[in-house]
């Protein structure tokens, strides 16, 4: 297993809303009906909190809606915060988690979505390195977007006017992080599971995995 070492002024927040069926990944349940695509999305989020809790840094579950809270709580260990996401659109939610790890005294921070359970965890330490030199650090997805956005310092101007759950979405923060004169840097692709096939990828490249990563071969038996 990858062990990341950080600070306390290190913050790494994960993304990710309530698993109620028909509210969340509603492509893949195209493919395999509605209650498994929010179970599968509830195993997504788990997977993920068990990945991330060895990061030595401050750990938020940035989540929503409000009143489900206790179900999150129940997910998480002491060492993680819950975070309610701010209303608005990803855009606006995104800008207010920085703006609040850089108020409470965070240097550097660094969020991913819930899409990705699979996301490489050295990426994860990749992204804070960087952010001693760049001001931004993105982790692009196959389908135009991002899987991981970090900042130093303060909340970059990349959340506004970005045409979200598009193609465009990566192309259209580039171009606004070169129109602010933001330096950044980025890391490996990754990709979303967002449909039937994306599921089958990712069930496919985890039984092929060389690496040993004991969550990722419970997350398999669960899918399985």
């Amino acid at each position: 297993m990858t062990t990341l070492n950080f600070n306390r002024t290190k913050a790494l927040g994960l993304f990710a809303k309530y698993w109620q069926p028909g509210k969340v990944k509603t492509r893949l349940a195209a493919s395999i009906g509605l209650q498994r695509a929010a179970d599968t999305y509830q195993q997504f989020v788990k997977t993920l909190i068990e990945r991330l809790s060895d990061c030595q840094a401050e750990k938020w579950l940035a989540f929503t809606p409000a009143e489900r809270k206790g179900e999150f709580l129940e997910l998480v260990p002491n060492d993680w915060q819950l975070d309610l996401q701010a209303e608005g659109d990803l855009g606006d939610r995104m800008r207010t988690f920085f703006a609040r790890r850089f108020e409470a005294g965070s240097e550097r921070a660094v969020l991913v979505g819930s899409d990705s359970p699979h996301l490489p965890l050295e990426s994860i330490q990749q992204a804070f390195e960087q952010l001693r030199e760049s001001q931004v650090v993105l982790g692009p997805t196959e389908d135009g977007g991002y899987w991981l956005v970090g900042a130093a310092g303060n909340v970059p101007e990349i959340f506004s006017g970005i045409p979200w759950s598009t193609p465009q979405v990566w192309q259209a923060t580039l171009d606004a992080l070169q129109a602010a004169k933001i330096s950044y840097s980025t890391l490996a692709v990754c990709y979303d599971v967002d449909n039937g096939d994306d599921l089958q990828r990712l069930i496919s490249d985890l039984q092929n995995a060389i690496d040993c990563d004991p969550q990722l071969d419970r997350l398999l038996k669960r899918l399985s």
